[in-house]
């Protein structure tokens, strides 16, 4: 069995270099949305929210004596720019369903992290981690209602719903707050 904290510094490198596709992505996102000032906005914010996450994770594995992983920051990189490419040809669904489904993955991501972080020697990075979680839940809510907007919502489903915001972090089965009950040991 691989150590938390080993699995919680492996878990950051990927999402330090996800949020720079995210937050390259987005950009691009943003700009073919210009001529819908309500979605540019949304997307401007949603990227800025990414930075702001890839930040404070760049800390947080500075601060386990660790940091982002090369190879993971060059190829998320070319993807972030080729998505920022895509959307300007995809077309308006095909941008707004793959950034919902990446930002459902990315919540899961983070309460993964928190967990780790919680059973590792830095509990005290749990709640800023699932509270990172939450924030991703609010991107896939605003992509989520946009899909669902869209007539081809029938055709290509949307990716499965995550579990309600309060709910992340909780156990399926316990009833309590997992990571609280962890910190509290």
């Amino acid at each position: 069995m691989v150590d938390p904290g080993v699995r919680l510094i492996r878990l950051l490198r990927a999402s330090h270099a996800g949020e720079r596709a995210a937050a390259l992505a987005y950009g691009g996102h943003a700009r073919s949305r210009a001529h819908h000032p309500e979605e540019h906005d949304g997307i401007s914010r949603i990227g800025a929210e990414e930075v702001a996450h890839r930040q404070r994770v760049g800390e947080m594995l500075r601060e386990l004596g660790s940091g982002p992983a090369r190879l993971h920051e060059a190829l998320f990189a070319t993807i972030g720019h080729i998505l920022s490419f895509a959307c300007h040809v995809s077309g308006w669904y095909a941008a707004m369903y793959g950034a919902g489904w990446i930002e459902r993955r990315n919540i899961q991501e983070y309460v993964d992290a928190a967990r780790f972080a919680a059973s590792s020697r830095r509990p005290d990075l749990a709640a800023e981690l699932l509270e990172m979680a939450r924030v991703e839940w609010d991107h896939e809510q605003y992509f989520r209602g946009k899909v669902a907007t869209h007539w081809l919502r029938h055709l290509l489903r949307p990716w499965s719903a995550p579990a309600p915001r309060e709910e992340l972090g909780r156990e399926r089965t316990g009833g309590g707050n997992a990571l609280e009950s962890q910190r509290a040991h």
